[in-house]
């Protein structure tokens, strides 16, 4: 092979920018090649895996790709552009979303190291789960059409000849979508696990049932799901979760239900109003659906053929809907949670990085970032990185 002298290369790595010079050989048959680089880095990459945690890390708790990379520079004295940090970080939460759904990842806890201990029941192992939907800001088709546009303009200006533009990607119909959010956790709340996904309540369920087979789900002793109202959340739980011991509808979910019933007909600040809406609520909680139902249908008959009527219908039939949600005298005598406060607590932190002023994704792209997030929030980081460590001194 002709010895073609030595060329340069840059590869950024976390101790700073690194640049190599090696010697390239080529022949007619083979073409050109650098047998060094073989040796040193066989991927080819030009950013070391400890830049793109570094990156990814940084992201997390970032407002936009722009930040994190001045972030970056000022922490870390590396240099990357912020188009440059969202391709990589973008393509990383590909790689974990696909780790994810294949299993490749392993959980960092299963459902036998959930213990609980009680006086009337000893000890045994209990895992709550829940799911719920979630709106974020996607890019709609009309927005990349003008911002294609933008680009064409900006190239004419330039005068220079380039390459033509891909072809351009179909945006979204609207300007949000709901992403679904799956999550198991423990008594304490020390173990927690999730997975997010872009696509519609079938998907949902079905991402419920791999993550439930992965932590051994069906193996806890007590297997609760405390959820909304929401009759897609019910369904999915009843057929890809017939292992639970018991599903319930969230108190604060009733409760709002009620109170707004309360104020249609009360008024907002009517003493009396308030004083029915506790009355009710402290019947659900403590006596059960049928003392409550039986309140309800008492308490409809005396409005007569008024106005008022409709948002009672309203309330009755929500209720009566979720008659085998509402078991809360049998949850709080096992000691189990009535609220879905986790799981909804979890749904505004896992999309925190998808919200904010002007940001727009592709659903892929955004499915990418949340898969980050819920590698680090369901402690599975190291498991991805197992080459990152703690700094010794």
């Amino acid at each position: 092979m002709a010895n073609k002298g030595r060329q340069s290369r840059s590869v950024l790595s976390i101790n700073g920018r690194v640049r190599l010079q090696r010697r390239w050989w080529h022949d007619a048959q083979t073409g050109s090649l650098a047998p060094a680089d073989e040796a040193m880095d066989r991927s080819g990459a030009t950013i070391t895996p400890g830049v793109l945690e570094l990156a990814c890390r940084e992201n997390l708790s970032a407002m936009s790709f722009e930040k994190a990379a001045a972030n970056l520079a000022r922490t870390a004295q590396l240099t990357i552009s912020g188009e440059q940090l969202r391709k990589e970080v973008e393509a990383v939460g590909r790689r974990v979303a696909e780790a994810q759904q294949t299993g490749r990842i392993e959980t960092a806890w299963e459902a036998e190291d959930c213990r609980v201990t009680e006086e009337r029941q000893g000890t045994t192992t209990r895992v709550y789960t829940g799911c719920d939907g979630v709106m974020v800001p996607v890019i709609t088709d009309a927005e990349k059409q003008k911002r294609r546009e933008a680009v064409k303009a900006k190239r004419r200006r330039c005068g220079k000849k380039r390459k033509p533009l891909p072809p351009r990607k179909r945006g979204a119909d609207q300007g949000w979508k709901e992403f679904k959010v799956v999550y198991f956790y423990s008594e304490d709340m020390r173990r927690q696990h999730m997975a997010v996904t872009h696509r519609n309540h079938e998907a949902a369920g079905k991402l419920l049932r791999r993550e439930a087979d992965r932590l051994r789900f069906g193996r806890a002793g007590q297997r609760v799901a405390v959820v909304d109202g929401a009759v897609w959340i019910r369904d999915q739980m009843e057929l890809h979760l017939a292992e639970l011991d018991g599903l319930g509808l969230d108190f604060y979910h009733l409760s709002e239900n009620v109170h707004r019933a309360r104020r249609k007909v009360f008024g907002d600040v009517a003493p009396e109003g308030r004083a029915w809406a506790d009355a009710l609520m402290h019947t659900f909680k403590h006596e059960g659906y049928g003392a409550a139902w039986e309140q309800l249908v008492q308490w409809r008959a005396k409005l007569g053929r008024s106005r008022k009527r409709k948002p009672a219908d309203r309330l009755l039939q929500y209720v009566s809907l979720r008659e085998k949600m509402i078991r809360y005298p049998a949850f709080r005598a096992k000691g189990w949670q009535i609220g879905s406060g986790p799981t909804e607590s979890q749904c505004k932190l896992s999309t925190k990085r998808l919200k904010g002023h002007g940001r727009r994704w592709d659903r892929p792209n955004a499915s990418a970032v949340a898969a980050l997030d819920s590698l680090d929030r369901s402690g599975q980081w190291p498991q991805f990185w197992p080459n990152a460590s703690p700094a010794t001194i």
